[in-house]
């Protein structure tokens, strides 16, 4: 039976306020609050909340057998708690039908993993924490920002104990391949990789409102045909798509709601089912490994990483802000450690883009984007340093992180050695009472 599995991606960044050259060492505050409140709130009422009662209107009339799955990022999760906690309560409502698989991604859904592993490991883990104590889940899938994935990245992935990563169908990849397969990744065979099809899902994404395409308009019948026809042997078609296709980038007037609430009765006519991630990957084997030697993602024509570090602005940016990431981890600053991971956010990299402009972008030029973002950069700098001064050179400052790591083990070790002393005057207690009854 052919099988389609969708992913709806949820995130929204910390955006930065005007942060001038003068700010610098003054104020340590960097981001707009009044700004991501309106966003989040409309982006919310228009599409995601919209959106997610369309998907439990889907299960519940499908009686179960529509399934789904749901990318939510760390950064978007702390917005949404504090500026529209409905949200929260319908994502836990999608949760606990068990129809839909809540899926891991980096906290910031930034690009610590082209960087930095264990800023990665870091940053996962901080979200599985958050799906775990709201939603009760514990993923075993990833979907790492903007679906980016390569080689290297997969043995880690299964020391973290992940299952499946999903990641893009990128031609230059599969070359005569079809995205309609699990694969299996070529660096650790046990991790296994959901690709999308760049099509199927960009016929909704970017065509479904444009009335000079030649299939204008979409219908769910049409689309679930489609799906259809294709080659028998290809079991399962990846649908990932960001939430905010649904009621923002299209607004509800398009009918694009209505659209993906068809989907499951053309579906059932058809005998096509609807899995997650996880139910793929236990139902469906995989033809055989695929190698990806260079980092992929799903954005512009290219599928590479160039859309955030694709010139001198971006890449300055992004050294500079991850060459002080060993120090970060290693204070007891709360608040540097909370701003590091909102700097961290891929979108701060995307609006210095300088290939193609962006519309979400609240710089008028990447170049405006790329000097407020140093500004803010300059000032979190300064206050590392009061952490680890600067004059602290490589070797000394490995020495002294070194000896707090060999503190923290021997602390640990100590705690180890004081349980066991307990233990053994608790031992020592019951059978000197034993002695004395006797």
């Amino acid at each position: 039976m052919k099988a389609i599995c969708f992913n709806f991606e949820i995130h929204q960044p910390f955006r930065l306020k005007h942060y001038r050259f003068f700010d610098i060492g003054k104020d340590h505050y960097y981001f707009d609050d009044f700004l991501n409140d309106d966003i989040v709130t409309r982006v919310a009422h228009n599409s995601y909340i919209p959106a997610c009662e369309s998907l439990l209107r889907m299960i519940e009339e499908s009686k179960g057998r529509f399934r789904a799955s749901i990318a939510v990022s760390g950064v978007a999760m702390e917005q949404f708690e504090h500026y529209v906690p409905e949200f929260v309560d319908l994502l836990k409502k999608l949760a606990d039908t068990k129809c839909v698989e809540f899926v891991a991604q980096p906290f910031s859904y930034g690009l610590s993993s082209l960087a930095d592993p264990e800023e990665f490991a870091n940053q996962v883990a901080n979200t599985c924490s958050i799906l775990r104590s709201r939603f009760g889940v514990e993923p075993k899938v990833l979907r790492n920002t903007e679906l980016i994935y390569f080689d290297d990245l997969a043995p880690q992935l299964v020391e973290m104990g992940f299952k499946a990563v999903l990641t893009e169908g990128a031609k230059h990849i599969l070359g005569w391949k079809s995205p309609n397969y699990i694969y299996s990744a070529a660096s650790s065979p046990k991790l296994k990789l959901l690709l999308r099809n760049a099509k199927i899902s960009d016929d909704i994404a970017f065509r479904f409102g444009d009335t000079s395409w030649s299939e204008f308009p979409l219908t769910a019948d049409k689309y679930i045909d489609w799906i259809a026809s294709t080659p028998a042997e290809e079991q399962i078609i990846n649908v990932y798509l960001n939430m905010e296709t649904f009621g923002d980038l299209h607004p509800a007037t398009t009918g694009i709601f209505q659209f993906l609430e068809a989907l499951p009765r053309f579906a059932a006519e058809r005998g096509i089912e609807f899995v997650t991630p996880s139910q793929a990957i236990s139902k469906i084997k995989a033809v055989g490994p695929l190698s990806v030697v260079h980092p992929i993602s799903s954005a512009d024509e290219e599928r590479d990483t160039s859309a955030w570090l694709g010139n001198r602005l971006q890449n300055e940016a992004f050294e500079k802000l991850y060459s002080v990431a060993e120090r970060v981890r290693e204070c007891d600053n709360r608040s540097l450690k909370r701003d590091f991971q909102y700097l961290q956010s891929s979108d701060h990299f995307f609006y210095m883009n300088t290939k193609r402009p962006s519309a979400f972008s609240p710089y008028e030029t990447p170049f405006a984007a790329f000097t407020n973002y140093m500004n803010v950069l300059a000032d979190f700098l300064m206050r590392v340093e009061e952490e680890f001064p600067t004059q602290v050179d490589n070797e000394e400052l490995n020495s002294l992180l070194l000896t707090i790591r060999n503190q923290d083990a021997e602390i640990e070790a100590l705690n180890k050695e004081l349980a066991s002393m307990r233990k053994n005057i608790e031992q020592y207690n019951i059978e000197h009472k034993k002695n004395t009854k006797g």
